[in-house]
């Protein structure tokens, strides 16, 4: 017979903050969806040295909200079930594992793990930066009054996979912002794996 006191399991939430790190201005700054079954598969594979299964990339889209005439924004839910989930709409993508030769700029695309001694949880602070001159057609200003490739609304982080398909790991949705030649934005996507017992 199991003894349930000795039960213990894992919680795993997520937060990001996506922001322009010359100005400080803050664009977003919300918790994320986790998905749960896709991130099963990713810890197992990674804990067991699979060669896969890791944090490889930041995807972004523009599908996960309509704004009507009046300017009302209306959020669809965030892509949690199914092996196969996906953004909406992806349109971008940023490799942002540091030991990969597909990043271009691994200080700053970047994955650390933070943890205190004691403590029962370690973040993953996951750092993504779009640079002035990132992804091909944006606009010029950050003024666009309708969607484009580069107004995100939605992003989530992918696993790596040897097979090239990569896993969605998490989903998160917001408001539109716009990416645009004039505008360098930071994104820090914590993923805070924290140990439950009781």
């Amino acid at each position: 017979m199991k003894n349930y006191d000795e039960f213990s399991g894992l919680v795993i939430v997520g937060h990001i903050k996506i922001f322009e790190p010359e100005t400080g201005i803050v664009h977003v700054n919300k918790r994320n969806a986790i998905h749960y079954e896709n991130m099963s598969v990713a810890l197992a594979q990674s804990i067991s040295n699979a060669g896969q299964g890791f944090i490889y990339e930041m995807a972004f889209g523009n599908g996960g909200t309509t704004v009507d005439p009046t300017g009302i924004i209306t959020y669809l839910t965030p892509n949690t079930v199914g092996t196969n989930a996906g953004l909406y709409n992806q349109t971008y993508s940023k490799v942002v594992d540091d030991s990969s030769a597909n990043n271009v700029d691994p200080t700053r695309n970047k994955i650390e793990t933070r943890h205190v001694t004691g403590a029962n949880y370690t973040d993953v602070l996951v750092t993504c930066l779009l640079d002035y001159g990132d992804g091909d057609g944006q606009d010029a200003f950050d003024n666009a009054n309708s969607k484009t490739e580069f107004v995100f609304d939605e992003l989530g982080l992918r696993s790596y996979e040897a097979d090239g398909t990569g896993k969605l790991l998490t989903h998160v949705i917001f408001h539109p912002v716009q990416k645009s030649l004039n505008r360098l934005l930071q994104i820090d996507y914590t993923v805070r794996v924290q140990s439950i017992s009781g």
